[in-house]
């Protein structure tokens, strides 16, 4: 079979490699039929930082179709669509024990810990299949994993009534961030990124307004006030420093980007201005939050996607994405081809 596969830092290779065998007990073989492209993926791709076996196919947000079981596998049967939880733990440490499997002390990724989505054919345990509605459009399936991230960091920054938010970084973790505020969230929702046309593209969808980081543009589109609550989802250092000198006193900020480099922040400026920091690992409890989204929120997604491509053309799109190119939010691989 075609598979796309993470051979080191800055070596990915379109290959063709053994389809996966029947699946081991417990297990679950598939055919993807979609698979998305992450910013984390392209992170590991630069960065080598994540890359514990090697070559390994990558890929962790993927929907596929369920074509062999393995002994002792309830709950599926063959020909069942399904969306995959990315997150590969333990289920031994206390932190599992507890169900904070996003906090495993030995926590890996599909396309890590084992070979991911990116490829015609994977097997996965199980325990990390999700059932979704076969009329869901596969692209759209294959959003689920980057929409629960979502959901957790808009649950973990907690917005109150009528309070504006700011999210900064219109990627597809931003921009999924934002369409979840612009569904339940009643205050203003502002959106910034360094690529104009994606920020306009989530404003259009989300309704939210489009802005430039800068107090004076934040303050004159919110009548005066600047955000108390804010999502970094651009992983840059620099924007982030920035972000800090646009919010009010007391704010704080969900980060959930993935970063290069260490922050240079004044601690101070925490200290005196009592701003917070929001770590935002993964998701805890909102997969199933996010599939059971998926029918309602589908025409808004499709909107989001930048385009869906095969898997010949995996490592061109990395660089694509790598030169901020894209004006949509999410490159989806299909690997059985592009739908006409």
């Amino acid at each position: 079979m075609k598979a796309v596969r993470l051979h080191g830092a800055g070596d990915l290779r379109v290959e063709e490699v053994p389809a996966p065998g029947a699946p081991e007990p417990g297990w679950v073989r598939l055919k993807v039929t979609a698979a998305g492209i992450c910013g984390s993926d392209i992170h590991n791709f630069r960065t080598g930082q994540w890359i514990s076996r090697a070559p390994s196919i990558a890929g962790h947000e993927l929907a596929g179709v369920v074509t062999e079981i393995g002994a002792g596998v309830t709950g599926f049967a063959t020909g069942d669509t399904v969306v995959a939880d990315s997150r590969f733990w333990c289920g031994d440490c206390a932190a599992c024990r507890d169900g904070r499997h996003h906090l495993c002390e030995r926590l890996g990724f599909i396309g890590e810990a084992c070979n991911g989505g990116f490829a015609q054919e994977i097997v996965l345990p199980a325990r990390l299949l999700l059932a979704v509605a076969p009329e869901v459009d596969p692209a759209v399936a294959a959003m689920a994993e980057p929409l629960a991230v979502a959901l957790h960091a808009v649950k973990r920054l907690r917005p109150q009534p009528g309070e504006p938010v700011l999210v900064l970084g219109c990627g597809p973790i931003g921009g999924l961030a934002a369409l979840v505020l612009a569904r339940r969230h009643d205050g203003p929702i502002l959106v910034a990124d360094r690529n104009a046309a994606r920020a306009a593209r989530v404003a259009e969808v989300t309704g939210a307004r489009a802005v430039v980081l800068d107090a004076g543009e934040i303050r004159a589109a919110l009548g005066g006030m600047l955000p108390v609550a804010s999502i970094e989802a651009t992983g840059s250092t620099a924007a982030l420093s920035h972000l800090v000198g646009v919010l009010e006193g007391g704010g704080r900020v969900a980060l959930v980007g993935i970063f290069h480099g260490t922050l240079d922040i004044d601690p101070n400026l925490l200290v005196e201005r009592e701003l917070t920091m929001i770590g935002c690992h993964a998701f805890t409890d909102e997969l199933p939050a996010a599939v059971a989204q998926l029918a309602g929120l589908e025409a808004d997604l499709v909107r989001l996607v930048d385009r869906q491509i095969d898997l010949d053309a995996v490592p061109d799109a990395y660089q694509r994405l790598i030169r901020g190119e894209a004006t949509g939010l999410k490159t989806i691989i299909r690997p059985d081809g592009v739908p006409t």
